[in-house]
């Protein structure tokens, strides 16, 4: 969490912008993460000539022939000839990179330059400076790193329609613990935006499989390029998500450009692990849908059509963690009764966690639900985990204050503990339900399909008590007034 004097200076750099005239909350974010890159560039290319120089081998600097384009140089020059070069020359030169210097490289082919004046530019590039001098002395540099750049992301979510594309974070770090993670998965989100859940499982992993991965050559090679992989239609968000990783240790994140829905994504068998909230933006014309999609779900409706990619996705074994609107859960369309049917009936369907409408305040009301389970092709459904949220932490109104109690910890203690579950009454926060109970519903996963109210008997007086005490309250009425109009009267 960024604290006390870094977050003044982000804070600081960021009005910074707004003042400046660049009020695009996704703007500014992306003019700082192209300037961060350019500084990266000039300290990456000095490691690897030292390092070179170690080795005794020969390295050709990104910069030859043009030194003066390097961070470096460029933060001496006077304002108007920085802003010039900047302009003219350095946005060219990252443009042409190509992929050479690591993954978010390849998505700065339609970089703009948005910074409106050199006396802006001279500011920003000086804050920018002293932010990286001032991580430079903290105890855990690449910590501080992520920390910064998670915190001008949370500033995406606090800033009017770009909110959609975050998901609460300690909801994602929900569904992160929820799926156990180990060192050798490999791990998709094919509606990725931000990175926020790749980047919360590279954290869960370096929490949980520190030694296991960074103390082992092979293991560290997979979680710095194989392990994770997202996809996103916008380049805005593959730019910023791609970032987002590099900032969080991860050196060579495959964050591409796909239509995760269309046939351009030919995935099938590859990921352990799914981790999503994918985009519900209601119905897309077939023509645009992967075929093999359609043959499994005859819809248009992106929600089904995604639990249906999840499958193709997954491995044999794989598991999903997916947010989903509540519709699915119930709906009673034949393609909504028939992915339910197929991840009950052919696969292991382990959760169903019901999360309150006011998670995703303030830009959306929905219901939504966490569905968890496991690609197996051989069925596996026995009895399925439903936990009724009611508290995620937060308060449930637009201003989403922070609480003391939250049901989170709970819900992620008893999923790890469902043989404990047994026992459970249906009027419970949590309870199972066996499968033939699900099938004879038709399928419907709605927990309230399932979920009993506890009835407290009251007793109350007797109509006639009621009256009597009504009476005596009118009788101490009328006498009060009396005695009041004597006092009036003198």
């Amino acid at each position: 969490m960024i604290t006390g004097e870094l977050k003044s200076k982000v804070d600081k750099l960021w009005e910074m912008f707004w003042t400046g005239g660049l009020t695009n909350p996704l703007d500014v974010i992306e003019q700082i993460t192209y300037l961060m890159f350019i500084r990266d560039l000039d300290q990456t290319d000095n490691t690897r000539q030292s390092e070179s120089s170690l080795l005794g081998i020969s390295y050709v600097s990104m910069f030859a022939g043009k030194q003066h384009l390097k961070w470096s140089v460029l933060r001496d020059k006077p304002a108007e000839a920085m802003y010039q070069t900047m302009q003219a020359e350095v946005f060219p030169f990252i443009k042409e990179l190509n992929g050479n210097s690591g993954t978010y490289a390849k998505y700065m082919a339609d970089a703009i330059f948005k910074v409106p004046t050199p006396q802006l530019l001279e500011k920003i590039v000086t804050s920018l400076d002293e932010m990286y001098a001032y991580m430079e002395g903290l105890p855990d540099k690449q910590d501080a790193r992520g920390d910064l750049y998670e915190y001008m992301l949370s500033k995406l979510s606090t800033a009017g329609t770009n909110g959609q594309f975050r998901t609460p974070r300690h909801i994602i770090r929900m569904m992160v613990e929820l799926l156990d993670l180990q060192p050798d998965d490999t791990i998709c989100d094919p509606a990725c935006g931000t990175s926020g859940f790749l980047v919360a499982a590279g954290e869960y992993l370096k929490e949980h499989h520190f030694d296991d991965i960074f103390y082992d050559k092979d293991a560290k090679a997979h979680y710095d390029s194989a392990m994770f992989t997202g996809y996103d239609m916008d380049r805005t968000m593959l730019r910023i998500g791609a970032m987002n990783m590099m900032t969080h240790g991860i050196a060579n994140p495959q964050i591409v450009y796909k239509d995760s829905l269309s046939d351009q994504n030919v995935d099938a068998n590859l990921y352990t692990k799914i981790l999503a909230n994918p985009p519900f933006k209601g119905s897309l014309d077939y023509d645009i849908v992967s075929t093999d999609l359609i043959k499994g779900t005859k819809t248009k409706k992106t929600e089904l059509l995604f639990l249906t990619l999840f499958l193709r996705m997954l491995k044999n074994g794989g598991r999903c963690a997916s947010i989903v609107p509540d519709g699915v859960l119930f709906g009673s369309s034949k393609a909504h009764k028939d992915i339910r049917r197929e991840i009950v009936e052919n696969h292991r369907l382990e959760a169903i966690i019901s999360m309150p409408s006011g998670v995703f305040k303030p830009y959306a009301g929905v219901s939504t639900a966490v569905i968890v389970f496991t690609k197996t092709g051989a069925g596996g459904t026995d009895k399925v985990w439903f936990y009724d949220m009611q508290s995620d932490g937060y308060s449930l109104d637009d201003k989403r204050t922070q609480l003391d109690s939250s049901d989170i910890p709970d819900i992620v203690a008893r999923f790890h503990a469902l043989d404990a579950e047994d026992g459970r009454e249906r009027t419970d926060q949590s309870f199972l339900v066996p499968k033939d109970e699900i099938v004879s519903n038709d399928y419907d996963l709605s927990i309230n399909k399932y979920k009993q109210s506890a009835y407290v008997e009251e007793e109350y007086p007797h109509p006639l008590e009621i009256i009597a005490e009504i009476n005596e309250l009118e009788m101490e009425i009328t006498a009060g007034l009396a005695d009041l109009e004597a006092v009036l009267r003198g």
